[in-house]
């Protein structure tokens, strides 16, 4: 595996043990439909969120959760169509994103919940 590949698997293993310490239950993870994909869907409560993982190196262009644009907004929503009415699920729907800094001086993790909506 590249090591791109390798920091990006590390950073969702982050992920997903952070959301597990947080009282989540991961139900899938790089879930795909179609060409599309989701990084983690997680339910919590009444919630169920669709995890978008970011994971960089620095923050020298900025906070890793900007790095969603609305075409990856957009294709979250619509794995999340297919998930919910493929498998009959009930929850309120969330889009969130686990945002992580890996380097030599800090591993950081921040969650945003509700980081974009349908409307995007």
């Amino acid at each position: 595996m590249a090591e791109h590949n390798d920091f990006g698997a590390t950073g969702e293993q982050m992920a997903r043990d952070f959301l597990v310490n947080e009282g989540y239950t991961i139900l899938e993870t790089n879930w795909r439909h179609r060409s599309h994909e989701v990084d983690i869907i997680a339910k919590k409560g009444d919630i169920l969120a669709f995890v978008e993982v970011k994971t960089r190196n620095g923050r020298f262009l900025g906070e890793p959760e900007v790095f969603v644009s609305r075409a990856q907004q957009r294709s979250y929503i619509s794995v999340a169509n297919a998930y919910v009415q493929g498998n009959n699920r009930i929850e309120e729907v969330r889009f969130d994103i686990i945002s992580i800094v890996m380097n030599s001086k800090e591993n950081s993790i921040k969650h945003v919940a509700g980081a974009f909506s349908t409307i995007a």
